[in-house]
């Protein structure tokens, strides 16, 4: 009977004694835990975090989508140094490399170099042409860069454009003598003044042009009988000591423009008064 009075009471304490077992089991494990938690924070501050701190820091949930950051492909020396290049140094980068392959394939005359020099070239040639195509349909398309609108160049154009700039100059040369008139040096022991002399009168009288004739020498001329003598004219207008010359003087503003020196025909006298009175520097050309 004490025995079986004690049974029951032994269980409890069992039981008990089991409780605090498991108890003190649970403390160990939470102290254990309160060991390895600080580790763990001072791993999740040292590491830096690639995606928000909550989830990629502090929560340590894995390396998802929004923890790696994709990175840029890293660009490669050849392409960096393309980007770089300017169109000038490529131009450069091709004429020592036709030079190259065309000295290789002079000094070793193989079929191989040969053949690479030759391809190497017609690309060169193929570019130039498709550079030639586009330019000539950019003129065809964009009239105010084409050329050739004030300045023609076929046969049909270019006689069509002299008709006309020769009307005008004679009608320019018709109202000439109201503000200009010439002044013509010669020398009598000058045998390239008996040449322009006549050539002078000629152009004089075709469009009543008065012209002062001025011997640096006293000698006569036979086309200008009513000649002068120089007497400084010469030195004061500043013209080179040269004969036959021909300056234009302009009654307006009182100022000389020297025509030529030596020997023109009548058109080219023409022109040049033309040029000098009624056109700007590079207008026509």
């Amino acid at each position: 009977m004490l025995l079986a009075a004690a049974a029951p009471v032994a269980a409890p304490a069992q039981s008990l004694d089991l409780q605090s077992a498991a108890m003190a089991d649970a403390g160990d494990d939470d102290a254990t835990d309160d060991q390895a938690q600080p580790e763990i924070l001072e791993a999740s501050t040292a590491a830096p975090a690639q995606g928000g701190d909550f989830y990629c820091g502090q929560r340590r949930l894995g390396q998802w989508f929004y923890c790696e950051r994709p990175k840029a492909p890293p660009k490669t020396p050849q392409a960096a140094q393309q980007a770089q290049a300017s169109a000038t140094d490529r131009m450069k980068a091709i004429t020592r490399q036709l030079d190259e392959l065309k000295n290789r394939a002079i000094l070793e005359p193989t079929e191989a170099n040969v053949i690479a020099y030759v391809r190497y070239q017609r690309e060169q040639l193929d570019r130039a042409s498709t550079f030639s195509d586009t330019w000539q349909r950019a003129l065809w398309q964009n009239p105010d860069i084409d050329y050739t609108l004030q300045r023609p160049v076929s046969t049909l154009g270019k006689r069509a454009w002299s008709d006309n700039r020769s009307a005008t100059r004679d009608q320019m040369l018709e109202r000439l003598g109201q503000r200009y008139g010439m002044f013509y040096f010669f020398a009598q022991s000058c045998a390239a003044c008996e040449v322009f002399s006549p050539i002078l009168r000629s152009v004089a009288d075709s469009h009543r042009m008065t012209v002062m004739a001025v011997s640096t020498d006293g000698g006569p001329s036979r086309s200008f009988p009513n000649y002068v003598v120089d007497s400084g004219q010469r030195q004061r207008m500043g013209v080179p000591l040269a004969t036959p010359a021909l300056v234009l003087f302009d009654t307006v503003t009182r100022k000389t423009v020297p025509i030529g020196f030596g020997v023109m025909s009548a058109d080219e006298i023409m022109e040049r008064i033309f040029m000098l009175t009624n056109t700007k520097p590079g207008e026509d050309f």
